[in-house]
């Protein structure tokens, strides 16, 4: 274990045994949407306000705020790398480089919803979807993806072909103009970015029958110095008393609903890809942070499949 490491876990046990009350109120500064209308992140710092607030008692009073100006996620971590950064925590889906930077609290804050992913498409192209049917064929679709993002990393240790840009909302304007064929978004993401797109780019629609799911976790991340190492402790504490009060739960299920509203699950064709960014902090065996939509992805009760044509490729 690295020196430094072992030094912050060692001050921070200090911490826990002399109580984290008596020091000063901590500030938590969170990067703002990247966008207006971006709701993506609103779950999580509502979360991590309800956390906070659930242990005021034994750590003290706090302050927590969006920053005042938008910042890309690259920008983001950048600023909490440094330790002195305009903001000091962010919650991303976690990969082995941005924990090597960041210090993580590996709790999974949306049970891995977003590890379940369909695609923006252009709707043009459906009837070419519409005849895929293994993970081979799917792979010779490209996907467009930001340079910095986790799925970028897993999709392409699983052998698919992106297409990278750096900017978010270009990726929308990229996928319209057919510069990729697919999108991928999380179940919980894509719906709201469909609904804030659809006027500006038409063609866009929610591709209609497949999904990819790999294990892919959302932690909070906070710099790797003292005071990141108090803001872990009481964000750790705060959340695990969430889920002994089912809090937790209560929360996430409301969020659940809310973000697959609108979203057709039922009968798509899943394909399971490895992650292989996941690191041993990943609590892969505590099944409570763990979503499988097992319910949700389910063919319709009642609805029969209507079996499709086969292509002229598929009967030979």
């Amino acid at each position: 274990m690295p020196v430094r490491r072992t030094i912050l876990l060692l001050l921070g046990a200090l911490l826990i045994t002399r109580g984290v009350s008596a020091q000063e109120p901590l500030n938590f500064v969170h990067p703002p949407p990247e966008n207006a209308g971006d709701q993506r992140h609103s779950y999580y710092w509502e979360i991590l306000e309800a956390a906070l607030d659930a242990n005021k008692e034994r750590f003290g009073p706090y302050q927590l705020r969006a920053f005042d100006a938008p910042m890309t996620f690259a920008r983001a971590a950048s600023e909490v790398e440094s330790g002195t950064g305009r903001v000091n925590i962010v919650a991303r889906a976690t990969n082995l480089e941005l924990e090597s930077r960041l210090r993580p609290i590996p709790i999974p804050l949306d049970k891995g919803l977003l590890g379940f992913r369909l695609f923006l498409i252009r709707e043009a192209i459906q009837p070419q979807l519409a005849e895929v049917d293994t993970l081979k064929q799917l792979k010779r679709f490209s996907i467009g993806q930001s340079t910095p993002w986790t799925d970028t990393k897993i999709l392409a240790g699983n052998g698919f072909k992106l297409e990278l840009s750096d900017n978010y909302e270009s990726l929308f304007r990229m996928l319209a103009a057919g510069r990729f064929d697919l999108f991928s978004r999380g179940v919980n993401e894509i719906h709201a970015e469909w609904l804030a797109h659809r006027e500006a780019l038409p063609e866009l629609v929610i591709e209609e029958r497949l999904l990819l799911q790999y294990p892919m976790p959302r932690y909070f991340f906070v710099p790797r110095t003292l005071e990141g190492e108090r803001m872990a402790i009481r964000i750790e504490d705060g959340l695990n008393r969430l889920r002994r009060s089912g809090e937790f739960e209560r929360r996430y299920q409301a969020y659940k609903k809310l973000v697959l509203r609108d979203v057709k699950l039922a009968g798509r064709k899943v394909f399971r890809l490895s992650n292989p960014q996941l690191s041993p902090l990943a609590p892969l065996a505590d099944q409570y942070w763990w979503e499988d939509l097992s319910t949700e992805l389910k063919p319709d009760a009642g609805t029969k499949a209507i079996p499709r044509k086969p292509s002229p490729r598929q009967a030979q």
